[in-house]
C-alpha cells in the first residue's frame, strides 16, 4: 500500500480526530459490505429493475439537491451528457445486472465477483488502451483473479457443491465489466468538477434510465406495493440512506484526508463482510470453492493495487 502521508483539512489546516477517520472507514467497510444482503432481501419481493430505480432516483435526487444547494451551480449540457453516459454504464447496466443476479446468486458470491473490477480495469488498460505494460507480477495477479472467478462460477469444480446459476454469474461479470468501462471513460468525458455533483448526476440519470427499463419490462405495471413486506421496504430504505447517501459521503470525505489506495481497501473488506452476513442472516452456504475463489480474487486485487496498476476500484454499492 502507498505510504504517502494523508492530507490535512484544507479549510482549517487541522487533521480530523482519529475516531472520525475510523468511523468513516467502518462505514465504507461494513455498510457497503452489507448492501449485498439488503439487495438480496429486497429482490426476493420487489422487481429488480424497479427496486434499483427507486434506490438511485431517490438517492440521486437527494444528493443532487444538496450539491446544488452547496455549489449554487447548475451543471452544463455537456456535463449532463457525460453523466448520462456513465449513468448508463455504471448504474443502468451495472446495477440492473447486479439486482437481477441476486435473485439467483448468493449475496456473498455477488460481492466477490464485483470485487474483480480492478482486474477488468487493468485488462482494459493493457489490451485496449495500452496505457499499462504487462509485467510478470501483474500477469500473476491477473491470472489469480481469473482463476478465482473460474473457481466461483465453474459448476464442474471439484470443490463445488450446488452449481452456481450460470445466467446469474454471467450477469455479475457483465456488471463488473460495465463499471470498469465506465471508470475508464470517466477521464474522457465532461463532468462536473465537484466529485459530489458528478456522482449525483450519474446516480440520478442512471436511476431515470433504470425507471424506463422497469416500465419497458412491465415491472412497474405488475408491481403491488401492498404485497411487499416491511423487511423488504426497510432493505430499500437502508440502501438509499445508508448505502448511497451516508456511505458515499464518508467515502468522499475520506478522500480528503487519506490516500486513494488506503481508502480503496474497502474493496478487499466488502466481500468478506457480505459473505459473513449472507451466512448468518440469509442462510447462504459458504462452500469450499467460495472460500478458495474469494481468496484468489482478493489476493489478485491486492497484488494489482500494490504494484500501482489499478486506476480505480468500485465504490461498491455507492
Amino acid at each position: 500500500m502507498s505510504t504517502t502521508h494523508s492530507h490535512a483539512d484544507p479549510t482549517s489546516g487541522r487533521f480530523p480526530a482519529a475516531w472520525k477517520i475510523l468511523l468513516a472507514f467502518a462505514i465504507i467497510y461494513f455498510v457497503w459490505g452489507s448492501t449485498y444482503l439488503c439487495i438480496r432481501i429486497g429482490v426476493a419481493e420487489m422487481p429488480p429493475f424497479l427496486m434499483a430505480a427507486l434506490r438511485f432516483v431517490i438517492a440521486g435526487a437527494a444528493l443532487f439537491a444538496w450539491m446544488l444547494f452547496q455549489d449554487k451551480k447548475w451543471p452544463s449540457r455537456q456535463e449532463w451528457v457525460g453523466a448520462s453516459i456513465l449513468g448508463a454504464l455504471m448504474f443502468l447496466i451495472d446495477y440492473s445486472c447486479l439486482f437481477w443476479a441476486e435473485q439467483r446468486v448468493p449475496s456473498g458470491v455477488a460481492a466477490v465477483v464485483l470485487a474483480t473490477i480492478p482486474i477488468f480495469i487493468t485488462l482494459l488498460e493493457i489490451l485496449i488502451l495500452r496505457t499499462v505494460r504487462l509485467t510478470l507480477a501483474l500477469a500473476i495477479g491477473l491470472l489469480l483473479g481469473v482463476l478465482g472467478v473460474v473457481e466461483l462460477v465453474n459448476p464442474a469444480s471439484a470443490l463445488s457443491g450446488t452449481p452456481l446459476d450460470r445466467a446469474g454469474a454471467m450477469a455479475l461479470l457483465v456488471s463488473s465489466l460495465s463499471w470498469s468501462v465506465g471508470t475508464i471513460l470517466t477521464k474522457r468525458l465532461t463532468l462536473p468538477a465537484s466529485k459530489g455533483m458528478s456522482s449525483a448526476l450519474q446516480m440520478l440519470t442512471g436511476g431515470i434510465q433504470l425507471t424506463i427499463l422497469a416500465f419497458v419490462t412491465g415491472e412497474v405495471h405488475s408491481f403491488h406495493p401492498a404485497q411487499v413486506s416491511l423487511a423488504a421496504w426497510l432493505a430499500l430504505l437502508y440502501l438509499i440512506v445508508a448505502g448511497s447517501l451516508i456511505a458515499f459521503t464518508a467515502y468522499v470525505w475520506l478522500l480528503h484526508y487519506q490516500t486513494p489506495t488506503r481508502v480503496g481497501t474497502y474493496a478487499y473488506v466488502n466481500p468478506v463482510v457480505a459473505i459473513i452476513l449472507g451466512y448468518f442472516f440469509a442462510g447462504e452456504a459458504v462452500k469450499t470453492n467460495t472460500i478458495v475463489g474469494t481468496l484468489l480474487v482478493l489476493v489478485s486485487v491486492v497484488t494489482i493495487s500494490w504494484i500501482g496498476k489499478s486506476r480505480s476500484v468500485k465504490p461498491a454499492e455507492s
